[in-house]
């Protein structure tokens, strides 16, 4: 297991994040004072993954209030749920954003203690969102590893591991708990267009952890599996809708058209902070665009494409709940039919 954290509040009571858009090159550690400074971090990237948007978010409440000069709960509450608000709009299909946020914003509700005190409870409740996730990862990892066997290949796509949670990762917390119990899994990374997270992050984590993982173009996923090298596909959720429609990132529903025409498994992981059963089906989720920039810019040194080029980029893509074997998330393997076993294992986590 590799020793990074994607987000540290430390023992000087600094918010800090390794900026994940200078890897692989650099490891490059930013402090975050204020919502500001939140605010891009999450919209340029820097913090990513929903689990990790959330706790950033969740810490950057509490760093961008605690030096209110509020003078009653009341109009700090009020100052609270505006910093919050501003927050969500950073980014807008992860749910983990708004969920950590309004925790933190709900746990103010009704409290009669002072301004000082209520700074107390923003920083407790972010302390124990961080440490829920790498508690339900390290649960997810161990579900996870229920389904694969010792030598399978594996097929990853964008990056669900320890740098977009609080640590393990969400599907990659199977391949990291493998390695521990020497099931020598044969990794597939996709490189993941346009931003790249497979190979500046996955195939970096995973080779700093000392595993056999193989970088391939988004392209190439159909000839890999073809040859017979894929036992099973591997990937994390940003937003899974009530009927098990999951959100994750562009290029994820190719995969799972493609495993299911292989007869390949697809297991999406999900942390239960990621199940937004106010949320119907996949059709009701708002899918982030971006800038086209980073389709023939951002990563090169000189553009690979004509200026002024009309582009499309959104940021994700929905999995039908149809094209899914299986959902691991901390409280077990939820099978189909989703809706109904979704909803049980959503009651679970809130008890």
């Amino acid at each position: 297991m590799i020793d990074i954290l994607s987000v540290d509040f430390n023992k000087d009571n600094e918010l800090i994040i390794l900026d994940q858009t200078r890897l692989p090159g650099e490891e490059v550690y930013l402090k975050l004072e204020t919502k500001e400074d939140v605010y891009v971090a999450i919209k340029k990237l820097r913090v990513r993954g929903a689990p990790a948007i959330g706790i950033a978010a969740a810490f950057g409440l509490y760093v961008a209030t605690r030096d209110s000069d509020a003078e009653t709960v009341k109009s700090f509450t009020k100052e609270v749920k505006e910093v919050a608000e501003y927050l969500k709009k950073s980014r807008p299909t992860a749910v983990n954003l708004a969920w950590a946020l309004d925790r933190l914003v709900g746990s103010l509700k009704g409290f009669d203690g002072s301004v000082a005190e209520a700074k107390k409870l923003l920083l407790k409740e972010a302390k124990a969102i961080r440490q829920e996730d790498e508690d339900a990862c390290r649960h997810m990892g161990e579900y996870g590893l229920s389904l694969l066997k010792k030598g399978m290949g594996i097929l990853t796509h964008c990056n669900a591991g320890t740098l977009a949670t609080a640590k393990y990762g969400t599907s990659l917390a199977a391949l990291y708990l493998g390695q521990e119990k020497g099931y020598n899994f044969k990794i597939f990374s996709d490189e993941t267009r346009p931003v790249l997270q497979g190979s500046r992050l996955t195939a970096f984590e995973l080779s700093k952890a000392d595993m056999d993982v193989t970088l391939i173009c988004d392209s190439m996923a159909n000839q890999v599996m073809k040859n017979g090298w894929i036992d099973a596909v591997l990937v994390g959720c940003d937003r899974m809708a009530a009927n098990g429609d999951g959100a994750n990132k562009i290029g994820t529903n190719a995969l799972a058209i493609l495993a299911k025409e292989y007869d390949v498994p697809f297991y999406m992981f999900v942390p239960t902070s990621s199940l937004d059963l106010d949320t119907p089906t996949g059709d009701d989720i708002e899918i982030e665009l971006r800038d086209g920039e980073e389709i023939y810019k951002m990563w090169y040194e000189r553009p690979m494409a004509p200026e002024g080029i009309k582009t499309y980029n959104p940021s994700f893509d929905v999995t039908p709940a149809k094209y899914i074997t299986a959902i691991v998330t901390e409280k077990g393997i939820v099978r189909p039919p989703f809706a109904e076993n979704l909803k049980k294992i959503k009651e679970a986590s809130a008890e």
